[in-house]
Order: C-alpha cells, then structure tokens, then sequence
C-alpha cells in the first residue's frame, strides 16, 4: 500500500494520504506504515502516540511545542469529528521561519499532517466529540513544554472561530515576541 504525500510550501511540512479501501461494511487503512513513509522519503522514528478526545466544537489545543533538543515530530490525524490543524515554522534558519499553515483533518477525509520538529503545532474543533491522535518522535518533556497565545498577531492565524473554548495555559500562553529569544 502506498501514500499520497502533498508538499505545503513550507519545508518537511507535508499532508499524507493513505490509501483507503472502503465497502458497506466500512473502511481499511494503514494508519502508519514505516515502510510505505520510507519509500515516501520520510524517516522517522516515533516513539510514542497521543490521543486526545475533545467534547465541543470551537475547542482549541495550541499553539505548542516542546523546546530545543527535546523538540517533537509529529503526524497527527483526526480520528472522529473534524478540525483544523495549524502548524507555525518556529526555524529561525528556514526561510519560511514564523510561517503557518492550516489543513482539514476528518475523520471523512482521513489525511494526516507530517510535521517536522522546529513547528508549533495546534488544533480547533469544527465538530462536537472530535478524536484526535499522533505520533511523536521524541517523549513528551514537562521541562521542554512551551507555547504560544493562539492569537498572537505575529502570525495572523485564521482560526474560524472568534471565542474558542480554551484550557487556562493556553488562554495564558506568552506571545511570540516574548520568548523568540528562547526558542
């Protein structure tokens, strides 16, 4: 079984598109494939997966990301539901250094973002009971957590939604101009 991977324009940050064998019973896919990301000229090695299930639509996870060499790959995918999911280019030596991007993930469409580490990455719900789950090539670290106010103007991100339901550190997420030094 092959992929289908969609280039973004910002550099390692690309979309997949499994193949999906589906009947009136439902559906078949592989979720993750070493072999098929590989011959995709993709290499990573996740060491470990997330699932996180948000209950109402306009929920928002994000901006985060985990700092220096504890920082994280990730390919994520939404499972149940539908949201946006938004990475932001925190490279300083990319060219496309403080650019984001944002792609659909469904549980009806059934891609998957590729992000590589150096990226902020974030969600919003656009349904209620969403399942969203990835992979992660490095171990979560406390020590190495960080964020970004979801709608700091640095980067202008398009949410779809004016008031979203958000946790205590994220509404409180420093803005970027206040620790760009640090990343």
């Amino acid at each position: 079984m092959g992929i289908k991977v969609t280039e973004t324009g910002i550099s390692g940050l690309v979309i997949i598109e499994p193949q999906v064998f589906g009947d009136h019973r439902g559906f078949f896919m592989e979720s993750w494939s070493q072999r098929a990301m590989e011959e995709a000229g993709l290499h990573y090695n996740f060491v470990q997966d997330n699932h996180s299930s948000s209950t109402v639509k306009g929920t928002l996870r994000g901006i985060h990301f985990q700092y220096g060499d504890k920082s994280q790959a990730k390919l994520v995918r939404c499972a149940r539901g539908a949201v946006i999911d938004v990475a932001v280019d925190l490279r300083k030596d990319s060219p496309t250094y403080k650019q984001w991007y944002a792609v659909e993930l469904s549980e009806e469409n059934k891609k998957q973002f590729m992000i590589p580490r150096g990226f902020g990455h974030g969600f919003v719900t656009l349904t209620d009971h969403v399942e969203f789950m990835y992979k992660a090539d490095n171990y979560y670290a406390p020590e190495a957590d960080g964020g970004i106010r979801w709608n700091d103007l640095e980067f202008g991100i398009d949410w779809g939604v004016e008031k979203p339901i958000l946790s205590d550190k994220d509404a409180n997420s420093p803005f970027f101009k206040d620790i760009e030094d640090k990343i």
